[in-house]
Order: C-alpha cells, then structure tokens, then sequence
C-alpha cells in the first residue's frame, strides 16, 4: 500500500530496501470518504498527507461565508498547512476530501526522527517544498497577469484531469471566478 509514496519518493532520491522498511513503521495509511475533514479551521495542523489515490482540496472560507479553494491534490501530491504545522498554530484552512481517498500520513511530531534516520528524505521534501513553492507563484502570476478565460485555458491545458474530477464550482472557486462564469467560459470552447 506504500508503494505510491515509495516510486514518488525514487524520482527525486534513491532509497536503500533497508531505509524503506526504516520508512515504513512511520507512515499512516488513511482511507478518506468524499467530503470528509482531514483538518478543519481552527484546528493545528499535525501531518504531512500524501494522496495515494484520490482529491483533496484545501480552502478558507471568506467574511461573506464563501469557500475560496487555494490547493488541489490528487494522486501522487501532497498536502498541509505548513505554517499551522510549522508554527503549532491554528489553521487558517480547511483540508477536505473532494473525493474518497487513500492517504499516507506523516506526522509532524516523528518527522524529525525519521529524517535522522534517512537523512535523504530531508532532501526529498527540500525538492518537493521548492517545487510547491514555484508553483504557487506561478498561481499569483497567472491571477494577476491572465483575464478568467486565460486562467481557464491554461489550466485545462496543463491539468486536463483536474477539469475532468473536480466539481465545476470548485474548479471556479479556484481559478478565482463564479461558477456562472466559468460556465461561459466552457461554453465558448469549441
């Protein structure tokens, strides 16, 4: 059942057999129903999530009570609230299941242990975090430079299997338009 997290973590290091059965004790395996919370607002963040097979998706809700969707993740992607984690604070952030899932589960509080004993897994999650990093300026990048229908294109195109799994009015929460619009925008594709 590991085996998802252990091919992605051999496409950015190499792992012994030994240092995967050193892993193996560490690591939750979860099974998620749709909309089922992994963390709600308010909570402290605790784990690292690794989605094995499913959607996850990561928002805040606004002052006017809407949900705004920050994050997606879907198989092979993980998922936290790092600063929650990071810091022991409550989340700003809501994690929730957009479909039934398999997660792995890392917990903060043996992570550090377990980066002693396979040191190669700090530079694993070094790679991931600047890979997350670029990809969310890339996000603001495309907010603030590309109209809505741009914002749509480029991402239909970069992750068809978003459009194809994740509900309309979700998509749109996180391209940063209503689902109306949206609907418009798809309307004039062809």
């Amino acid at each position: 059942m590991f085996s998802p997290l252990f091919q992605h973590f051999q496409k950015y290091i190499s792992l012994t057999a030994e240092e995967e059965e050193i892993i193996k004790p560490y690591l939750q395996i979860s099974t998620v129903a749709n909309k089922e919370y992994i963390l709600q607002q308010g909570q402290i963040c605790q784990a690292n999530y690794f989605i094995a097979n499913g959607c996850i998706r990561k928002y805040f809700t606004t002052d006017q009570g809407t949900e705004q969707i920050i994050q997606f993740a879907i198989d092979n992607w993980w998922i936290t609230d790092y600063t929650s984690m990071d810091f022991q604070q409550p989340s700003l952030y809501t994690i929730q299941a957009v479909e039934e899932s398999v997660i792995i589960v890392l917990k903060r509080s043996i992570e550090d242990e377990l980066f002693r004993k396979v040191p190669a897994l700090e530079r694993y999650f070094r790679i991931i975090l600047q890979r997350a990093f670029a990809a969310s300026l890339n996000r603001i990048h495309y907010i603030y430079s590309f109209s809505g229908e741009e914002r749509y294109r480029h991402f239909s195109n970069a992750f068809p299997e978003f459009v194809q799994r994740v509900p309309q009015y979700m998509l749109a929460s996180y391209l940063g338009f209503t689902p109306e619009f949206l609907s418009k925008i798809r309307s004039r594709k062809g």
